[in-house]
């Protein structure tokens, strides 16, 4: 038996809670075009070399735009302020005949596209668009934000552009 640790104060017990909150407060919060830019640069570092010459600009607000050869089927990162989310997605943004057949291609691909992004959902959308996406929190758009959002680009690019090249060629 004896007196154990005679002199030192107990360990404290909350010690992962603060450093989980130390983790939290290290991200460091970015301005929009920073953390679109650095997202892209993640990107390219995280595609297959197939896939990494691909064509990107900053839409209006919150979001990047990411596309291979046709603009208006795009893969899309946008912060959701209001909701605290970012959306990760591909986006069928052209006539309402394309984003009609894009969306039953996809419709009747989901067991595929789910093997791959179990939590991608496919709807329509505003005017007459629709999209294949799904959202993961960010309160604020930080390193951890960035992070989670390349990552998850990169799989949406990686399991999705393949049947998106099927689909453009069953069209040509």
């Amino acid at each position: 038996g004896g007196a154990r640790g005679v002199g030192r104060p107990p360990p404290a017990p909350c010690t992962s809670r603060i450093f989980r909150a130390l983790i939290r407060l290290r991200s460091r919060v970015l301005a929009p075009g920073d953390f679109f830019a650095g997202l892209r640069k993640g990107l390219k570092s995280k595609l297959p070399p197939e896939l990494r010459k691909f064509d990107s600009g900053r839409g209006r607000g919150r979001l990047i735009k990411v596309h291979f050869d046709h603009s208006e089927t795009h893969f899309e990162v946008w912060h959701h302020t209001g909701a605290g989310r970012l959306e990760v997605g591909l986006h069928f943004e052209g006539d309402q005949e394309l984003n009609q057949n894009a969306f039953e291609y996809f419709r009747m691909r989901m067991v595929e596209v789910k093997a791959g992004l179990p939590h991608a959902e496919l709807e329509p959308w505003d005017r007459g668009w629709s999209r294949l996406y799904e959202t993961i929190p960010a309160a604020q758009l930080d390193e951890r934000a960035q992070d989670a959002g390349t990552d998850l680009l990169a799989s949406y690019v990686t399991t999705l552009q393949p049947m998106l090249e099927a689909f453009w060629n069953e069209r040509e």
